[in-house]
């Protein structure tokens, strides 16, 4: 089971944080504008759907007034509550991809026939990291070897 997460982490890893670079960003761009027009269209206790519209369209154009605006007294609340809520939306998403990224069996993306499939150098009890025949970086086939030694390439060969 640990494979797996450190698995889906060694993925994922760019994308998280990428994600958080996007939710930094939306959050400026795009929560503090509708938290401040959610409450300019707030009069009397009464919210009016066209006015936020109206309002989110001509906020969004206007970063800077509407950071000083979001963390004044009035609306630093509404804007703490629409960010924890984009915050949970973007924390689903982040969770499901997570969960797509987790491999099923322990030899996911391993190429075949790569060294990639041992751990610790237990290759080297049967090949040798010094000499004998080439097999792949670092891994040789010791040509003193007692028993069946038989090798089968599977691949092309460059020449230049």
């Amino acid at each position: 089971m640990n494979y797996k997460i450190k698995h889906s982490i060694k993925k994922s890893k760019t994308v998280l944080i990428v994600a958080a670079i996007v939710w930094f960003a939306l959050t400026i761009f795009f929560v503090t504008p509708l938290s401040v027009s959610i409450v300019d269209a707030t009069t009397n206790g009464v919210f009016n759907f066209g006015d936020a519209v109206a309002n989110l369209v001509s906020n969004i154009g206007n970063i800077g007034g509407n950071l000083s605006t979001a963390f004044g007294a009035d609306y630093f609340g509404t804007f703490l509550k629409t960010n924890m809520y984009f915050t949970i939306a973007v924390l689903l998403f982040t969770v499901v991809g997570f969960t797509k990224a987790i491999p099923k069996h322990e030899y996911a993306d391993i190429e075949h026939g790569s060294s990639d499939w041992s751990e610790k150098g237990e290759q080297y009890s049967l090949l040798s990291k010094n000499k004998g025949i080439l097999l792949a970086e670092k891994n040789y086939l010791p040509v003193d070897k007692r028993g069946n030694i038989n090798v089968m390439v599977v691949g092309r060969f460059w020449f230049w």
